[in-house]
């Protein structure tokens, strides 16, 4: 029994590594090249085939983004307590599916629109029937999502074992080129997709990504039997409540003298520290009498609501350290999401004939963000991070916080740049007696945007993948996917901010003769520049903030297993369970 258990592990350390990349990207590059195929255009088929007011549209996709980014906290919380990451994508997955489709069909069939209309016509909005079918096929893509997103990057990362140090080194490339593979298929979406929704029907442009994300399902499944698939810890949220319901209960006692009086069970922990022990730090010692041992503790088999190892309290102590650098990616979410909102609009007023018989659709102006973002990535892998490692002796060239600081500064230029932008715009629009031509097309070239969509580019590539590796690192291992899901929250937050912002300005610009800063019907006699503007002083308070948070900021302490260690103990624990 015992040489075949040994066997048995064996064969579980064979699995993982760089040969299931090719299932794990192909997954990526079909779900994204549905989910952006799917919303790229979408401010497009809301206001011209729905009809919304440009204000209604803009806030529900940004109330869609931002609950599609909301959803992974439940996705992270049944992968990481019983259903492990591989099912919760699969089902995650086909409930996704679920959604395109419904979209697709309601795309297909007329009545399930408002009847069309063309040039200043009154065009009827949709009824609430036909938004309530909207609104299901959101939110069933955004409850799809939940499970998708802070599962894969995680059950990517997970493929190489951390114990081994040659695959350790494989993980930080591995964020480069999973957000590579996911910008090449987004870069194929705002294109070919787009372009097939513009000039070929939304039926067949919602149907190719729908058909997009089945063969992700396909392809996934079919990898299974090469993936490492590590069992899930039990419920992490459940051990932080511990946590902090066991300090609670022993608040008046006295602090010990010596951290190595404090309560530790390797036995206990096991499942949740195959990788390394949290050892004690100083920080937040209130929750350090979670883990003081009374007279009424039973050490062998402790009651966790009132005695925790020194390890689940650093677990909750992670979680909070990264509380203020997770805030600070909100503002920068908020400028992003302008690209797929406002800087449609404008590029929809805007000459966007790349020859006199080819016209760029609007939504497709994302490419040269994609564009940037990936040339970004291969610059950094290849040329920066070999020259940055002389310099600081980092395998990964430079930390993820300075990444992600330059990240940052990137992003503030490119909503200045916007601002000045949208002056020339309106400018043209002037000269050429368009301002109250809302829907004409101004003399200016929609080339105008090229610069801050590829500073937007170049910004994310150095800030979301540095906030990325940032969760991942520092999490506690056994809450991975709730540190991804962490990610997509401050993404869920920063497209509620948008929300809000977008609310506030346009309900407080508002002037006599309908003056706004961000009008419904017409973007030339609005002051969007002001707004561009007004998200970079946000953005610049941000980077003041982010600075501060980065120069304090405590790194996760771990007591790392050697790999001979680590292999016994595993041995050792299989053999008691068989017993």
């Amino acid at each position: 029994m015992e040489v075949m258990k040994k066997k048995e592990n064996t064969s579980r350390k064979m699995k993982g590594g760089m040969i299931t990349m090719p299932f794990i990207f192909a997954n990526e590059i079909c779900e994204k090249l549905a989910v952006v195929g799917f919303g790229a255009n979408m401010i497009i088929y809301l206001t011209n085939e729905l009809h919304l007011p440009l204000t209604k549209a803009a806030n529900t996709l940004t109330n869609f983004g931002g609950t599609a980014s909301l959803t992974p906290l439940l996705g992270a919380f049944i992968a990481d307590t019983f259903a492990g990451r591989f099912w919760t994508i699969t089902i995650a997955s086909i409930i996704y599916q679920i959604g395109m489709i419904i979209l697709t069909v309601s795309a297909i069939l007329p009545q399930l629109r408002p009847p069309s209309c063309k040039g200043d016509e009154f065009c009827k909005e949709a009824n609430s029937g036909q938004l309530a079918i909207l609104y299901i096929s959101l939110l069933l893509t955004a409850f799809g999502s939940g499970g998708i997103r802070p599962c894969v990057v995680a059950f990517g990362a997970e493929q190489f074992d951390e114990t081994d140090p040659n695959q350790k080194t494989q993980t930080w490339k591995f964020f480069n080129w999973y957000y590579f593979s996911m910008g090449f298929s987004m870069l194929i979406a705002v294109t070919v997709i787009v372009y097939i929704q513009d000039n070929i029907g939304w039926g067949i442009g919602f149907g190719v990504p729908t058909i997009a994300m089945l063969i992700s399902i396909i392809v996934f499944i079919f990898g299974y039997p090469l993936y490492r698939n590590l069992d899930p810890a039990g419920s992490p949220f459940t051990r932080l409540l511990q946590v902090c319901v066991a300090a609670y209960k022993k608040r008046k006692l006295d602090m010990v003298s010596d951290p190595s009086f404090l309560y530790q069970n390797e036995e206990l922990d096991s499942a949740i520290s195959t990788a390394g022990k949290l050892v004690h730090t100083k920080q937040m010692k209130f929750l350090d009498r979670a883990a003081i041992v009374t007279e009424e503790d039973n050490r062998k088999s402790p009651n966790l609501w009132r005695l925790n190892t020194v390890h689940r309290v650093e677990e909750l102590k992670s979680i909070i350290r990264m509380g203020p650098i997770w805030a600070s990616g909100i503002i920068l979410i908020t400028a992003y999401a302008q690209q797929h909102t406002f800087s449609v609009q404008q590029a929809k007023t805007m000459d966007r004939h790349l020859i006199n018989s080819f016209e760029i659709p609007a939504a497709s102006m994302t490419v040269f963000t994609l564009t940037a973002m990936l040339c970004t990535i291969c610059f950094y892998d290849r040329v920066f991070v070999p020259i940055a490692r002389k310099f600081t002796g980092l395998e990964r060239g430079i930390s993820f916080l300075s990444r992600m600081a330059i990240g940052f500064s990137i992003s503030v230029l490119a909503t200045l740049v916007a601002g000045f932008i949208e002056v020339k715009r309106k400018e043209a629009a002037l000269t050429h007696g368009l301002i109250d031509k809302g829907k004409a097309i101004v003399p200016i070239s929609v080339f105008w945007l090229v610069p801050q969509y590829c500073l937007h580019g170049v910004a994310e590539a150095f800030m979301s993948i540095g906030h990325l590796e940032f969760f991942y690192d520092q999490a506690p291992e056994s809450m991975r996917s709730t540190a991804t899901a962490l990610f997509w929250t401050s993404i869920s937050a920063g497209n509620y901010l948008s929300t809000l912002l977008v609310s506030l300005v346009h309900k407080f610009t508002s002037g006599s003769g309908g003056s706004n800063w961000l009008p419904d019907n017409n973007l030339n006699k609005g002051k969007l520049e002001y707004f561009y503007w007004l998200i970079t002083i946000l953005q610049v308070v941000n980077l003041i903030y982010y600075l501060f948070c980065a120069k304090f900021y405590t790194f996760k302490p771990i007591q790392v297993h050697k790999t001979e260690d680590l292999d016994s103990k595993k041995d050792s624990i299989e053999l008691v369970n068989n017993v």
